[in-house]
């Protein structure tokens, strides 16, 4: 009997804590677009704030302008990019 008493009490630990882990990768599975917009945001957000500190180094005369120029241009180019992927997928849905 005491040995039946352990082996469900272990049944609902094991449950219990695995329950979030299984809902998790079911939420992922069930949303692969959801999933991949949450990675473009960030991926904007990155690219925003990469934008900032090439301004803070041109700010402080780490970048001169023709570096600063290349560089801003490039880091917009593929911000534009990012947005345009996140337009997709936010029309798709």
């Amino acid at each position: 009997m005491e040995l039946l008493l352990a082996i469900v009490l272990l049944a609902l630990v094991a449950a219990f804590v695995s329950g979030p882990l299984r809902r998790s990768a079911a939420a992922d599975e069930a949303d692969p677009a959801e999933a991949e917009r949450a990675e473009l945001e960030a991926r904007k957000q990155a690219k925003y704030r990469e934008i900032r500190d090439a301004e803070a180094d041109r700010a402080s005369g780490k970048l001169d302008e023709a570096d600063f120029g290349r560089i801003n241009r490039e880091l917009r180019a593929e911000a534009v990019e990012i947005l345009k992927r996140i337009d997709r997928i936010e029309k798709r849905v």
